[in-house]
C-alpha cells in the first residue's frame, strides 16, 4: 500500500502529563486551597471519582457534551455529587474550581524525550495524528506545549464525542490519517489505546506504565515504529508492550 507511514499518539499518559496528577490530586490541590487541612488523602478521592466521566463509559457516545461548557456542566455535577458522597465542606465550591485548576497551562509537561522521539519520526517519513480523551482544552494546553504543529490532525474526545476504545473514536483517527502503508497506536493504557487500537486493525504499542509516576520508554517505541515489518507478519493487528523507563535510566526524569 503507498501513502504515508501514521503514527498515532495518545496525549496524557504517553506523550506529556499533569505534573502533579489527575483528578484525584488535582481536587485535594482545590482543597488544599479552599479548605485547609480537609483531611482528606489520595485513596477516597481517587475512589470517589472512579465513575461518572465520559471515559467511564465509553461504549456511550457523548455529541450532546461537544460544547466545552456543557462538557465542563456534566464534569462539576460529577465532581459535586462525589465530594458531596465524601461529605466534604462545600463540594459545589470545589467542583466549580476543577475546570480552572485542571487545565491551568503551567500545570502540564512533556515527558523529556517526546518532541525529539516525533521529530525524529518525521524525519524517517512518519506522519502523527493524535487521539486523546481528553479535556476541551487539549488544543490549548498543547499549543502551550510547543507540540501542536507536529500533528497533522487532533482527534479529542471532548470535541468528538468518542471516547476511546469507542470503535468510532479509532475510524475518526483512520480518516484523519487518510490512506497509508502503516498504521500504529501508541498509548499507554492497555484497553483504551492498546485493544481498541488492535480491533479497529491497527498495529498498536502498549508503552506500559506500572504507576502514575512512571516514565514512558518512547525512544523503545520509536524504534519499532521504525523496525520495517515484513509482509508475511501484517495479517493481524500487532501488540508491542514497552516497559517504562528505570527511574535511573537516561533521559528518565520523576513526574513531580
Amino acid at each position: 500500500m503507498t501513502g504515508p507511514k501514521i503514527a498515532i499518539w495518545d496525549f496524557d499518559g504517553t506523550l506529556g502529563h499533569r505534573r502533579h496528577g489527575t483528578w484525584a490530586e488535582c481536587l485535594l490541590e482545590v482543597l488544599d486551597i479552599q479548605q485547609p487541612g480537609h483531611g482528606w488523602a489520595f485513596p477516597e478521592m481517587f475512589e470517589a471519582l472512579a465513575t461518572g466521566f465520559p471515559w467511564h463509559a465509553a461504549q456511550d457516545p457523548h455529541p450532546h457534551l461537544n460544547d466545552p461548557d456543557a462538557w465542563w456542566d456534566h464534569i462539576t455535577a460529577v465532581v459535586t455529587g462525589a465530594l458531596t458522597r465524601l461529605g466534604t465542606a462545600h463540594p459545589q465550591a470545589a467542583a466549580a474550581a476543577t475546570r480552572a485548576a485542571y487545565t491551568d497551562r503551567t500545570a502540564w509537561s512533556l515527558y523529556p524525550r517526546a518532541l525529539r522521539v516525533l521529530d525524529q519520526l518525521t524525519t524517517h517519513g512518519w506522519q502523527h495524528v493524535l487521539l486523546s480523551n481528553h479535556v476541551p482544552e487539549l488544543p490549548a494546553i498543547l499549543a502551550a506545549l510547543g507540540i501542536d504543529n507536529r500533528f497533522r490532525a487532533v482527534i479529542n474526545s471532548a470535541a468528538s464525542g468518542y471516547e476511546k476504545p469507542h470503535p468510532q473514536a479509532f475510524r475518526l483517527a483512520q480518516e484523519a490519517a487518510g490512506p497509508a502503508q502503516r498504521l500504529v497506536m501508541i498509548g499507554d493504557n492497555p484497553q483504551a489505546d492498546a485493544a481498541g487500537a488492535r480491533h479497529a486493525g491497527i498495529d498498536a504499542i502498549w508503552v506500559r506504565r506500572n504507576q502514575h509516576t512512571d516514565t514512558p520508554d518512547l525512544d523503545a517505541a520509536a524504534g519499532i515504529l521504525l523496525t520495517p515489518i515484513p509482509i508475511s507478519n501484517r495479517r493481524h493487528p500487532a501488540l508491542h508492550e514497552v516497559p517504562p523507563l528505570e527511574p535511573t535510566a537516561p533521559g528518565a526524569l520523576p513526574i513531580r
